[in-house]
């Protein structure tokens, strides 16, 4: 490769890599996975991916979920 050709490369690369950052700061997305289940990106360095059945039952668990965050409200830490 020449300089040009490597500076070009360079350039493309970076701002590849900016419109990749930009895409992480966007928030939670989802997405189908290649087995068909639904992924859950966003929320923390790895997405959370399960099959739909799975996530209905957890959903349907909703309340459930925020009586026991509230009930343990000390004990449990936040993310900053």
């Amino acid at each position: 490769m020449s300089d040009e050709d490597l500076k070009s490369e360079l350039e493309r690369l970076r701002s590849e890599n900016e419109a990749l950052k930009k895409g992480a700061a966007k928030g939670v997305s989802l997405k189908v996975s290649e087995k068909g289940g639904l992924s859950v990106y966003g929320l923390g360095r790895f997405p959370i991916t399960l099959y739909q059945e799975q996530w209905l039952k957890l959903l349907d668990l909703a309340t459930e979920i925020r009586d026991f965050i509230a009930a343990h409200k000390g004990e449990l830490k936040k993310k900053t």
